[in-house]
């Protein structure tokens, strides 16, 4: 018995072949999406691949040396036409970025998988699990803003949509089974508006992981410390770490070098950026240094609570019930509802179920199978206000 021929992409990278082979497939009922960024490589992430799957045929566009592309804008925000992808969280947060289109009507095979109890919810477990193919991850950490690609780079990237309806349609047929194809749209539908917070950049050092156990002197030097960086990583458009790491600015910050030779000293500090840039790495040091006490940089203040001895055995209570629903459900605990979730839950204390309803983060999904015992499971506190913010 004779093999199928494998699936070819067409490489798309002109604007007089991608719009004709856009509007080819402007008709299709269904399109599976994938993005290529390099935030592993370069300080601005960015679309630079884009690969596409209809039924019956596969592409990849280059967008680096087209304009935008019109035509897949148009399928992409058609709600009629259903746009596959795996784990879409960051490809519709690129989509959204650089090129303004919201999708619509989204199915996600990651968020699936999750839906039904499937532990290892990777792409390639999913289609192993459900295909016994074995897809090649020796390009995961792969450059994608690097031309040319080579033959076997665009392999690779084609394989993550060549598969994906077949998965999606095998996915979709067990939420059907098990009841739980509403669950997934109500998720599906939350991922329509998503896009990137805007944020006070200037403020990006407090949440780096670490900077919560230095003194606000420290965190003032830190902080020049991290804004010369980004400076630094947006003029070579190099990802952060690959310019210097954050444990060496930290082993900075505590060194507080004073010379390019005591600089030279701390480990991992690059030869390279310190022949450079290291006159500004103690400059930055010194600004640090110098910032008055009256202005030393510290942590915004958390949401405060009136002190409740109580609350841990409130959050146990629903947590019982949460775990208990999940092991029934066969469900991941943290897909079920998160400790956040739950710890929200014991701060509103609702004496009835419709009272879920006003957590913006609670699914409807959670609260039909979960809203009745969390209420019984906090009836003994009933009687207490809700806590102040």
């Amino acid at each position: 018995m004779s093999r199928s021929p494998k699936p070819v992409a067409t490489y798309l990278d002109t604007d007089a072949v991608v719009e004709p082979w856009l509007a080819s497939i402007r008709k299709t009922a269904i399109l599976a999406l994938d993005t290529e960024g390099a935030s592993f490589h370069r300080f601005i992430d960015r679309i630079y691949l884009l690969q596409l799957s209809t039924r019956d045929a596969h592409a990849i566009i280059d967008p680096l040396p087209i304009t935008k592309p019109q035509g897949l804008g148009a399928i992409l925000e058609d709600p009629k036409i259903e746009i596959v992808f795996h784990d879409a969280d960051y490809d519709l947060r690129l989509l959204r970025q650089d090129y303004g289109w919201q999708i619509r009507n989204v199915f996600d095979t990651r968020i699936a998988a999750q839906l039904l109890g499937i532990k290892a919810f990777g792409l390639a477990a999913l289609l192993e699990r459900g295909f016994g193919l074995k897809l090649d991850k020796k390009h995961q950490r792969a450059d994608w803003s690097m031309r040319p690609l080579t033959a076997d780079m665009l392999d690779y990237a084609a394989q993550d949509t060549m598969h994906l309806l077949g998965l999606r349609d095998q996915l979709k047929a067990e939420l059907e089974q098990k009841g739980r194809l509403g669950w997934a749209r109500e998720e599906f539908e939350r991922l329509e508006t998503i896009a990137w917070a805007q944020e006070d950049a200037g403020n990006g050092f407090l949440k780096v992981k670490g900077a919560r156990d230095l003194t606000r002197r420290e965190l003032a030097i830190f902080r020049e410390l991290v804004q010369w960086r980004d400076a630094t990583a947006l003029k070579l458009d190099r990802a952060t770490f690959r310019v210097v790491s954050n444990e060496v600015l930290f082993d900075a910050v505590r060194a507080l070098p004073a010379s390019k030779e005591a600089l030279g000293r701390i480990k991992g500090m690059p030869r390279g950026i310190l022949e450079r840039s290291g006159e500004e790495i103690l400059e930055a040091i010194a600004r640090g240094q110098a910032v008055p006490e009256a202005d030393l940089p510290r942590f915004p203040k958390a949401a405060r609570w009136d002190r409740d001895p109580e609350f841990d055995h409130k959050v146990g209570a629903i947590k019982t019930v949460r775990d208990a629903a999940a092991l029934r459900l066969e469900l991941d605990p943290g897909v079920l509802c998160s400790r956040d979730r739950m710890e929200t839950v014991a701060r509103l204390l609702p004496r009835e179920v419709a009272a879920l309803e006003a957590i913006p983060e609670f699914r409807k999904w959670q609260i039909a199978e979960l809203g009745e015992g969390f209420v019984k499971a906090l009836k003994p506190w009933a009687n207490e206000s809700p806590y102040r913010d």
